[in-house]
């Protein structure tokens, strides 16, 4: 069985860091691409960043705030979160999906992707 299980959100004040992480299982890891995505109320879905093939994408909005990373050993991807703003304030997931550099800068350039695998969602809440 896939699961992607996403974790690490919370409530922190603007100016302030999460991590988030993405622990996958039932697929190999090392063949899929990992994105975050996130959803704000009344907003539609965001690609936030990707990790395929060891390269990093970043969408305008949280370049030089955000890093993903991604250990092999553990099956796990990360988005370190920094300088957190309020906008930041949305429902967190990653998903997992075979795709290669066009397409993560399709996901982080705003094009929605329908992706293999989704995984549940954690809530960030950024306060001002």
């Amino acid at each position: 069985e896939v699961q992607l299980q996403a974790s690490g959100g919370g409530l922190v004040q603007a100016g302030g860091s999460l991590r988030l992480s993405c622990a996958a299982s039932g697929f190999t890891f090392d063949d899929y691409a990992i994105a975050w995505f996130r959803k704000a109320p009344g907003k539609e879905r965001e690609g936030v960043s990707c990790i395929t093939s060891g390269r990093t994408y970043y969408a305008d909005s949280v370049k030089g705030r955000f890093t993903i990373s991604s250990d092999n050993a553990k099956n796990t991807v990360y988005l370190q979160m920094s300088n957190l703003k309020p906008e930041d304030t949305a429902v967190y997931y990653c998903a997992a999906d075979r795709f290669g550099i066009t397409t993560a800068q399709a996901i982080v350039s705003g094009n929605d992707y329908d992706m293999d695998y989704w995984g549940k969602e954690t809530q960030v809440t950024v306060s001002s």
